[in-house]
């Protein structure tokens, strides 16, 4: 059972809710065995963490549990280039240097940033939708919702679009062999910026014929090639996009790539799998979709109660900075702690009928945007940009026409193909 816990997979056929909660009363915290998969080497192994008290106590404390000193993946990055890295990185930072980075972050997300998008995103919404019918791939149709909104915060120019979908598929998806390498881009319609970048091909492979990280600077060649021409773009010709105005506050050339990465994978990845997932709930749960469809209001509820059941991100690894004991184990300093927040968002002590998806509960405490000092930035931005589809899709009658396809991956709850008919 616990080994399944890690294996990319088991998440093909669906989240091992069944697992977790077992887990949850027997060994809340305990050792899970990383076996090796494919061609990917196998790990030292970690303490998991399944309930929701124990979850919150590592994301809010970083002193015990550090993002930085071993990255916030579950498998450790392949050489100490790899790892110094990512650990440049605001998401796999402590703080105080975390906390600077996520000051210069924010701006582009406080409640008034977005609130002047909103508008802006609702078209969006409105305009796929509305082009949305008939017979379907709706993963592919919800694709775009994130991707153009972070290119507008961006000012990536909207011909580059479609890289950003694929950089944040080749990081995300690396254990899933239809997204590892994937490369949707059509080089001809690609600006000049992008289509240099898309020449920088990237390396995939290590030169003893292992896979190479996906988080390397290697692997993410064109990305950060594509990164540092448009900060000398932007700084030449400032837009009025959010990432202008953080490099004429002062952003370094480094930290512009950080923040890139930030939003062209995390602020992506997140909604692509979301916004699919919560729509599958909602079809598994026809009373709940009519009662949503008969009163709109439940909106907000409804959305909080998706990214309860179907979480886009299932856990985050922490690294222990000293000796401790939690829930009653002893862990040593230097090992590996990972935080389980699908596991979290149904723990019985917390959720009254955990497995029960219900569009009226209140209150949700689910931790589907983390807790702590990284409680994610775009958690506003993501609930706006569900908001909007939604309220397009309430009107429809909507039918699956095939069988959902998972993503194979032990971090992101994620869809590939959605077939459905929208009418």
């Amino acid at each position: 059972m616990r080994e399944e816990i890690f294996l990319p997979s088991t998440y093909a056929e669906g989240v091992p809710y069944g697992a977790f909660r077992r887990l949850r009363a027997r060994a809340p915290v305990c050792r899970v065995p990383e076996p090796a998969v494919g061609p990917w080497p196998a790990g030292p192994g970690y303490w998991a963490v399944f309930r929701h008290a124990d979850v919150k106590h590592v994301l809010r404390s970083p002193d015990l549990f550090s993002s930085n000193l071993g990255a916030t993946q579950i498998r450790d990055p392949d050489t100490p280039e790899d790892l110094e890295f990512v650990r440049s990185m605001m998401l796999n930072q402590d703080p105080p240097g975390h906390s600077r980075l996520r000051r210069i972050v924010a701006a582009a997300f406080t409640p008034r940033a977005v609130r002047a998008l909103e508008s802006t995103i609702e078209d969006r919404a409105r305009s796929l939708i509305a082009a949305a019918r008939g017979e379907i791939d709706f993963v592919e149709v919800a694709a775009d919702l994130p991707v153009w909104t972070l290119a507008h915060i961006m000012g990536v120019p909207a011909e580059d679009r479609r890289l950003l979908y694929d950089w944040a598929s080749r990081v995300i998806g690396y254990q899933d062999a239809e997204y590892a390498g994937l490369s949707t881009a059509d080089l001809d319609a690609l600006s000049p910026l992008g289509r240099a970048a898309a020449e920088r091909r990237p390396v995939l492979v290590r030169p003893d014929g292992r896979p190479m990280n996906p988080r390397s600077r290697a692997a993410l060649r064109d990305m950060f090639g594509y990164a540092h021409a448009l900060a000398a773009a932007k700084r030449e010709r400032p837009g009025e996009d959010i990432m202008s105005r953080m490099l004429a506050g002062g952003l370094t050339t480094a930290e512009f790539e950080n923040a890139f990465f930030l939003f062209a994978v995390a602020g992506n990845e997140t909604l692509r799998n979301g916004i699919p997932g919560g729509l599958l709930t909602l079809l598994d749960h026809p009373a709940e979709f009519d009662h949503l469809r008969e009163d709109p209001s439940l909106l907000p509820s409804a959305i909080e109660e998706m990214l309860r059941f179907w979480p886009p991100v299932m856990d985050f690894r922490r690294t222990a900075t000293r000796d401790l004991e939690l829930a009653g184990q002893d862990i040593r300093a230097g090992e590996k702690v990972v935080v389980y927040h699908a596991s979290a968002n149904r723990d019985e002590t917390v959720f009254p009928e955990p497995d029960r998806f219900d569009i009226t509960r209140t209150p949700n405490d689910h931790v589907s945007f983390g807790f702590g000092p990284h409680y994610c930035l775009g958690a506003h931005l993501a609930r706006v940009q569900m908001r909007a589809i939604f309220r397009e899709l309430l009107p429809l009658k909507i039918e699956r026409t095939g069988p959902p396809v998972r993503l194979a991956s032990n971090f992101q709850n994620g869809l590939k193909h959605l077939p459905v008919r929208l009418r």
